[in-house]
Order: C-alpha cells, then structure tokens, then sequence
C-alpha cells in the first residue's frame, strides 16, 4: 500500500528507477526491496554505505515472506 501511496502521491519511485518496468515488477515480486531502494535513493541521490544494508534486509524480508507462504502450503497437503 505504501508502495502505491508513493505511486500516487510523489515522484520518488520515477527519480529513483529508471523506467516504470522496474517498479511495477518490484510491486508485485519484491514490494519491501522496491520500498527501501527508493526511500534510500532519496535520501542521498543514490544507494551507498549503509543504505544497502536497508535494502538487502527489505530483500530477505520479500524472500522470507515467500518462503514461509510455501511452508505454510506445504503443511496445509
């Protein structure tokens, strides 16, 4: 939702991507790493230092939601 508040409401994910492919892929596949990479592009024009570690945590939180969604799926059979 924050993502697409973002979206909506600022420039912040078209400063920080490129093109428009890249967040909307990171809408659906990896909302937390999409969130933090523009929020911590915004900060300084760009992802350096400590930044990256925001953005790597936002990415083992997006894999760690897909992998317990497959746990819980497989305990469900």
């Amino acid at each position: 939702m924050a993502l697409f508040a973002l979206f909506l409401f600022s420039d912040l994910l078209s400063r920080s991507f490129e093109s428009w492919i890249l967040p909307f892929l990171g809408f659906f596949l990896l909302p937390w790493t999409t969130l933090a990479y523009a929020v911590m592009w915004s900060f300084d024009d760009g992802v350096t230092g400590f930044a990256w570690f925001i953005v790597i945590f936002a990415f083992l939180v997006d894999i760690g939601a897909f992998a317990g969604g497959g746990r819980r799926r497989a305990e469900a059979r």
